[in-house]
């Protein structure tokens, strides 16, 4: 793979020709690109007060320094905007965290990719859509954010499928993975402040699977909406079956969040509901893996014990996302891996 710092004159700024010469070098995501020239780079750190060569992160597996105009060409590369420069550079902190174990992360032949969410103020001010489709195309904030990171992951990380991404059949995910999180209909307040991070601004990195869907049309009963989440969440084909430790993000749509909330549910409670739900036969989960990492205690269990996919409630996030209908989703977690929440500086 070239040298990602290599100066480069091309002839044409035409995305495609932009992307056919990253592309001679293992470079880009396959995509066109936007040509990456110093009046782009330049307005995009108009947003930084900050040194714009101070690395912000280390991130393996090949030890890639991230300073803030590595981020910024990034970032115009995948199409972003100025105002979307903070949220990035918070995003590459949370990837940097231990608990995120980015190596492991970008080791595994798991299809696991980073979900980064969105919260509070620069959510709206920035564009990003917590609303109807939010994990879908026709929004530049998420679908350029979400890019700009999985690239800066490419090309600064060397997160290259089969030199540096082990991924057996890789995922639409690891194009792009960013949501916002629906702020106004959450009736629980920002999960960002829920998880100790009082910031008018703040990101979520979550290592782990594509949504999966649930669905529940009719019910006003919380118990009867959870149940289908806890059916998405007992699979054995799910890494969180045999690694306890591991995160789930139950994304819940707003009508769905109002019914636990008019039944006087908090967010603890629902992941707590889901915690004593979410459970299997421990002999059918030890049938299915040989290889475990669970906590002593579960592995002390008899056979015909039943024992939730999930050591503990606080590894199950609750976060209000989407528009009008009936559909929520589940995001296993890799399951070797936890979430980082911080702080966006603007």
């Amino acid at each position: 793979m070239a040298d990602p710092l290599e100066m480069l004159d091309i002839a044409s700024d035409d995305p495609e020709a932009v992307r056919d010469c990253y592309a001679e070098r293992g470079w880009g995501d396959g995509l066109p690109l936007v040509a990456p020239t110093p009046e782009r780079v330049d307005a995009m750190l108009a947003t930084c007060n900050a040194d714009p060569d101070e690395p912000v992160a280390v991130l393996p597996p090949r030890s890639g320094v991230a300073t803030r105009r590595v981020i910024a060409v990034n970032a115009v590369l995948a199409g972003c905007r100025p105002e979307h420069l903070p949220v990035l550079v918070a995003a590459v902190r949370a990837l940097a965290r231990p608990e995120i174990n980015l190596r492991g992360v970008n080791a595994t032949t798991h299809p696991v990719a980073p979900l980064l969410i969105v919260h509070g103020e620069i959510a709206q001010t920035a564009g990003y859509n917590p609303g109807l489709g939010a994990f879908g195309p026709g929004n530049v904030a998420n679908a350029a954010t979400g890019r700009a990171l999985r690239l800066i992951l490419l090309h600064v990380a060397g997160a290259v499928p089969g030199a540096g991404d082990a991924s057996t059949q890789g995922g639409p995910a690891k194009y792009t993975y960013c949501v916002a999180e629906n702020l106004a209909e959450s009736p629980w307040g920002g999960y960002a402040a829920s998880v100790g991070v009082a910031a008018v601004s703040a990101v979520t990195v979550h290592c782990g699977e594509a949504p999966h869907n649930f669905h529940d049309m009719e019910s006003k009963d919380p118990a009867a909406i959870l149940d289908k989440a806890a059916s998405a969440m007992t699979s054995l084909g799910s890494n969180n079956a045999p690694v306890s430790s591991g995160e789930f993000f139950v994304m819940l749509c707003p009508e769905h969040a109002a019914a636990c909330d008019d039944a006087g549910w908090t967010r603890d409670r629902v992941a707590s509901y889901l915690h004593e739900r979410a459970q299997m036969r421990v002999g059918d989960l030890r049938a299915a893996f040989a290889l475990r990492a669970w906590a002593p205690w579960q592995e002390a269990l008899d056979d015909d014990a039943m024992m939730s996919v999930t050591e503990h409630p606080c590894n199950i996030k609750i976060i209000v996302v989407g528009g009008p209908g009936k559909h929520s989703s589940v995001i296993p977690s890799w399951g070797m891996t936890r979430s980082a929440t911080v702080p966006v500086e603007v």
